[in-house]
């Protein structure tokens, strides 16, 4: 212990060094409990399933490698020593994975194997080498950020990300802490490489591992309930939560996981963004890669929440966050911080931090809701993570309106399918409507029709007070549809995408989880518009008509619901 006392962590002194009171010592206690009662920790059995998945996932990318390299017309000499890795990283790397936790997964290949090899050929071989029927959803997206593959195997959720070095062979005892490593490598693939050498670096600069895994456990917890944990969508993902939360162990080495999630909420909600959140001294490194360096790059000082990678070369983990989902994070962090401090003093208990996120139920009173459709199930699996790789781009110019206050991205899209008898039932699907969808594949077999599947992506809208009876995101919303349409895998007979305005009474039922009530339509005296605050109609603002306005007012002038 006396080691602990006089060794420094992070890039600051510890901003207490004292030892657990009983009375913190209880509270940790009663944390621990509750977690397990959340059913927070996997089983041994669970996680030799995990084991098994990646066991295979192992032997699969070595048979991606010799294939692409025989694709490549290498000689079998190359083909049979280039080897190839898999390498976990996130949320099971760290040792905080619990169930239903999905797999962040690398595959790290030698230099003659290329992206467009890894997005032609492992999906299939993946299908082909796994066990019958193991693999499912899988939904590669090779225009994301950091290109991914998407897919469920034996029930686990895995998100493989590729990364080639400047190497001719990868064998399966490659140390990726190696910084040589990185020489000659093309910074999209620095990006992929840093997920693993990041989870290895925060576990070597935390003073108590175990500490550590069960405060960010709590706060992974409580980002998840809150729906603020979604690096796709704007908000922090599972590297970011874990940097925040190291950074708080640093600063208090002796202190108790209860202890840890009581000050990361206390001091983050008055941080005084956008000074960054760093675990140690950025390197500057002796290859020539971009770090991470507001003073250079105009792109970094952007950063509204900047939390930095240890590993070189250093990025910010958090570029993804915008106005909207930096306002929403930090009213969250208040609430929970005002909680904390209540269960601590016996007012409250640890469960009452974890209650679900009321986002559907009391968030807001408009929605716009991104409907992605497709007529086949393959083309909707692609299509709609092509889509929700770029709903943050219309966060950012709703943002842009004058007319919106807030734009609130809910962090996962719901899937659906429909059958519809005809065209017009079709279009009423495009445009949301759910009168058509079928819940089991019984019913699916059993009905009538054409197939429709469909994924809706929902935003929370608050308006500027001042500006109600003037919204106007016409633009925003036709550039969004043109950016997703520009995709080259985009085809005009099969997909197809509408944002509509939908108000808080017609959402639809299965966004609302049991014991869940869906709003009320509040119905009040209809006060005359005059010409200065007349609404503007659907078709004014480029936004569909929403389902529950469909064949109404069609006597209107223009023929088209007003909103």
């Amino acid at each position: 212990m006396a080691g602990q006392l006089t060794q420094r962590y992070g890039i600051t002194d510890a901003l207490s060094l004292n030892a657990p009171t009983e009375k913190e010592i209880a509270a940790n206690d009663d944390l621990i409990e509750e977690l397990k009662r959340q059913k927070n920790f996997e089983s041994a059995e669970e996680t030799q399933k995990r084991i098994e998945v990646l066991s295979s996932l192992q032997k699969i990318a070595e048979e991606f490698v010799r294939r692409a390299s025989r694709a490549n017309s290498k000689p079998e000499s190359v083909v049979a020593s280039s080897g190839g890795k898999v390498v976990p990283y996130g949320s099971f790397r760290l040792g905080v994975f619990g169930p239903g936790s999905d797999i962040d997964t690398l595959v790290v290949v030698p230099n003659h194997i290329s992206r467009e090899n890894f997005f032609e050929l492992f999906p299939d071989l993946l299908v082909d080498m796994a066990p019958k029927d193991s693999i499912e959803d899988l939904t590669p997206v090779p225009d994301a950020f950091v290109p991914i593959i998407k897919f469920s195997y034996s029930g686990i959720d895995i998100d493989l990300i590729f990364a080639r070095l400047a190497i001719s062979q990868v064998p399966e005892d490659i140390d990726l802490k190696n910084n040589d490593l990185l020489r000659g490598v093309e910074e999209r693939d620095l990006r992929s490489l840093n997920g693993t050498r990041v989870t290895d670096e925060i576990l070597a600069l935390v003073p108590q591992v175990k500490v550590f895994r069960n405060a960010l456990r709590a706060v992974k917890l409580w980002a998840q309930r809150k729906a603020v944990y979604a690096n796709v969508y704007g908000f922090p993902g599972g590297v970011a939560w874990a940097m925040l939360v190291a950074r708080i162990c640093q600063l208090y080495p002796r202190a108790t996981s209860s202890t840890i999630v009581i000050k990361f909420f206390k001091i983050y909600t008055t941080w005084r963004w956008p000074q960054p959140v760093m675990l140690k001294t950025i390197e500057a490194g002796v290859l020539n890669a971009r770090v991470w360096n507001p003073m250079i790059y105009q792109s970094d000082r952007q950063h509204l929440v900047p939390v930095i990678t240890p590993a070189w070369p250093s990025m910010c983990a958090t570029h993804n966050i915008t106005l909207s989902t930096k306002k929403v994070m930090l009213a969250e962090m208040s609430r929970a911080g005002n909680l904390v401090n209540a269960i601590f003093d016996g007012k409250a208990q640890w469960r009452d931090l974890f209650k679900r996120h009321c986002f559907f139920v009391s968030g807001y009173k408009y929605y716009l809701v991104i409907v992605s459709a497709s007529k086949t199930k393959e083309a909707q699996l692609k299509w709609s993570g092509l889509v929700e790789s770029k709903v943050r781009t219309l966060v950012n110019g709703l943002e842009n309106s004058e007319s919106i206050d807030l734009a609130h991205p809910y962090v996962k899209g719901f899937d659906r399918k429909h059958r519809c008898s005809g065209e017009d039932d079709i279009d009423k699907v495009k445009n949301g409507d759910t009168t058509f969808e079928i819940k089991d594949e019984e019913d699916m077999a059993d009905a009538k029709g054409e197939t429709v599947y469909t994924t809706s992506f929902y935003i929370g809208i608050e308006l500027v007070p001042e500006k109600t009876k003037s919204l106007d995101i016409s633009y925003e919303t036709r550039d969004f549809k043109m950016r997703c349409a520009q995709w080259d895998q985009y085809d005009e007979d099969l997909m197809s995408l509408n944002v509509i305005h939908q108000r808080n009474y017609d959402l639809p039922l299965d966004v609302f989880e049991a014991g869940e009530e869906r709003p009320t339509r509040v119905k009040g005296k209809k006060v005359k518009a005059t010409t200065a605050t007349k609404k503007r109609n659907v078709r004014e603002a480029e936004l569909e008509a929403p389902p529950s306005l469909i064949n109404k007012r069609q006597n209107s002038s223009n023929g088209v619901p007003t909103v």
